[in-house]
């Protein structure tokens, strides 16, 4: 029994330890902006114009024009980045993306609205919903972080990188590869400069098949 419980705690820790940064150079673009960079280890860019993703809900319009620097993920993960930005104008927004297709994606982060910066979440399945937290003052910057188990996915906020508070619990269709990376949209102005440091994706063990282990090895 004992080395039944070892074995399957090294698997454990392999699986979870073995999640390295994702490189931002093997990376690609969805809506590629005109001037972008990556510079140590930082993708910065200057949002285009006049751009979102939104589709039908509370306004009738469907959008799906701006920049979105991803990889693809199977399975479950914890994804993380600090996102610092220029913002001018309503809605200037930036943060995390997972996305199955143009009508299945959530996107999360910062987005400034009324003078107000807000931690922003819109949850899309046909349809987009839109939930807020205000803040009370603006900040330097902001860490984002998203974990997906099983069928959900759960979107935390920093200050530090240390303590994080969950914003968001939502549905995302499991046992699905998802475009997971780094989203900025203007709707309203003229762009922004933004920058994303940090970016890392972690491997997650899957849930199920660690349940089966546990039940299973050395029977």
């Amino acid at each position: 029994m004992k080395k039944k419980k070892a074995f399957v705690a090294l698997l454990i820790a392999i699986a979870v330890q073995s999640g390295l940064a994702q490189s931002l150079e093997k990376m690609q673009w969805f809506n590629e902006p005109q001037k972008w960079e990556i510079k140590d280890k930082t993708l910065s860019m200057f949002v285009t114009p006049q751009s979102d993703y939104w589709r039908i809900s509370h306004y009738g319009f469907t959008v799906d024009d701006a920049p979105f620097y991803y990889t693809t993920y199977g399975g479950e993960f914890e994804v993380k980045v600090k996102i610092t930005g220029n913002y001018k104008e309503r809605f200037d927004q930036a943060g995390l993306m997972l996305r199955i297709d143009h009508e299945n994606y959530i996107k999360a982060g910062i987005e400034y609205v009324d003078g107000k910066y807000n931690l922003s979440t819109v949850v899309t399945h046909k349809t987009s919903d839109w939930s807020v937290i205000s803040l009370e003052k603006s900040i330097p910057y902001i860490w984002i972080k998203a974990v997906r188990r099983l069928d959900a996915v759960e979107v935390f906020y920093s200050f530090d990188d240390k303590t994080y508070t969950m914003m968001r619990n939502a549905w995302l269709q499991d046992n699905t590869p998802v475009m997971v990376g780094l989203m900025a949209a203007c709707p309203d102005g003229n762009g922004f400069d933004v920058k994303f440091e940090h970016f890392s994706v972690k491997h997650l063990a899957d849930m199920r098949r660690l349940e089966w282990l546990k039940n299973n090895t050395g029977k």
